[in-house]
């Protein structure tokens, strides 16, 4: 398997060294990727490196994640228009325990195989070395003017914030970590996002420098999505890929409902289906778009790689009963099914005005469905209304008590895709 061949048509090769790809070809070759331990769990935009080094694996190559634990206290300048509050060791312990938990799911540490994955800490080899070795060990092979002429660098003096001297130094720091895997793992090969090539070609430059080796890279695309939007992101924050912080659900509908342009790019980036199942999902999709076979697959593919198949099964299920059903009793919905549709607008409302009782129109006006009870009345007489998956057929509806579901909830739903969960406060 020609691993750069097989990322290139997937649209994940950007920057990439001369005589990487020969390299890759000749014999099994040593990759890693840093992980930046800035939260206890990883979010989709860790997908990429975490599919780049699956791949390596793959091609019979040796993965290493690298979780900065050093680097996660200085601050990485790149990408970024001002500087990180800094962690603390406890905070930074805490998140690298949990990124390597989730790493450990989709990669292979079975030490009997020689290309089993490793994951390293930089704070180990970092923690015993003094200021003044790591200069003279170091800054001594990378001259100032080399540092500057790098894009983040260059960016960051330009601005009002300006650039720490903490942050100015990230990239020696990256480029140590590259240096010591050369040097203590004979690993060659160093992987990011494009942002990190700055960075990254630091620790060639240094391993030529200090070690006289030769030393590979590549990098992939940063990840926006069609819109111009940022990936991974919507109105509740990042998607994680811990299950406590963003459900399976959540993590479903996120894919589900991809635009048709992000879906066809991201189902090469996300999954390990074949080019020649790619290009047909993605016919198969446009022979029919209103059915969105293409998210669907993108959605079920990677949901089962992140959270598994009885994850997924359940995603399905409660994406069933809030949308595809929509005969179902709303009753049958739970708790949690109410309280993690993704998406939906929710509004708290007075319980006490519940208890007394108030009409539909009233009720639709004050949660803010609609700015004006008359724009509610025009959408009821148009049928354009339900409560609790059932048709708003009169006028003078009243919501009260017996109207709730589990005692706190109303589900409102306005036109085709509209839902807006009340909840009596």
């Amino acid at each position: 398997m020609n691993l750069i061949e097989e990322l290139r048509w997937r649209g994940l090769i950007q920057d990439i060294m001369p005589g990487t790809e020969e390299q890759l070809q000749k014999e099994m070759t040593s990759g890693y990727i840093g992980f930046d331990p800035t939260a206890d769990s990883l979010h989709i935009g860790s997908l990429v490196p975490i599919l780049l080094l699956v791949h390596l694996q793959k091609a019979g190559h040796k993965p290493y994640a690298l979780v900065g634990g050093a680097t996660g206290m200085v601050g990485d300048p790149s990408g970024k228009s001002e500087e990180r509050n800094l962690l603390s060791e406890d905070v930074l312990a805490k998140n690298q325990a949990g990124v390597k938990k989730q790493l450990e799911k989709f990669l292979d540490f079975d030490a009997s195989k020689p290309n089993a994955a490793v994951m390293v800490n930089n704070y180990d080899w970092f923690k015993g070395m003094g200021f003044l070795e790591f200069i003279r060990d170091a800054g001594k092979h990378i001259t100032v003017n080399y540092m500057m002429a790098k894009d983040s660098v260059k960016k960051r003096l330009q601005s009002e914030v300006g650039l720490s001297f903490t942050e100015f130094t990230y990239q020696l720091i990256q480029g140590y970590d590259f240096y010591w895997l050369y040097k203590n793992k004979n690993c060659k090969l160093q992987m990011g996002g494009s942002d990190q090539w700055g960075n990254i070609t630091t620790g060639t430059e240094l391993i030529r420098r200090k070690a006289g080796g030769e030393a590979f890279a590549f990098t992939c695309p940063l990840l926006t999505k069609a819109d111009g939007g940022k990936f991974g992101k919507t109105e509740k924050g990042n998607i994680w890929l811990d299950a406590e912080k963003t459900t399976p659900y959540q993590f479903y509908q996120f894919w589900l409902n991809a635009t048709d342009d992000d879906a066809k790019k991201w189902i090469k980036i996300f999954t390990f289906l074949t080019e020649t199942e790619i290009n047909e999902s993605i016919s198969a999709h446009e022979k029919d778009a209103g059915q969105r076979l293409l998210q669907k697959r993108l959605a079920k593919e990677v949901t089962v790689f992140v959270h598994g198949d009885e994850a997924y099964n359940t995603a399905i299920e409660t994406t069933e009963k809030l949308f595809a059903n929509k005969n179902a009793d709303a009753e049958s919905l739970s708790i949690n099914d109410l309280e993690n549709m993704e998406g939906i607008i929710k509004f708290n409302y007075s319980q006490t005005k519940i208890v007394s009782g108030i009409d539909i129109v009233t009720f639709l006006a004050e949660t803010g469905v609609f700015p004006s009870k008359g724009e509610a009345r025009k959408n009821i007489q148009n049928g354009g209304i339900s409560v609790n998956r059932k048709k708003v057929e009169d006028i003078q509806m009243n919501i009260n008590n017996a109207t709730l579901l589990h005692n706190k909830y109303i589900l409102i739903q306005k036109g085709k895709r509209n839902y807006y969960l009340v909840c009596a406060e």
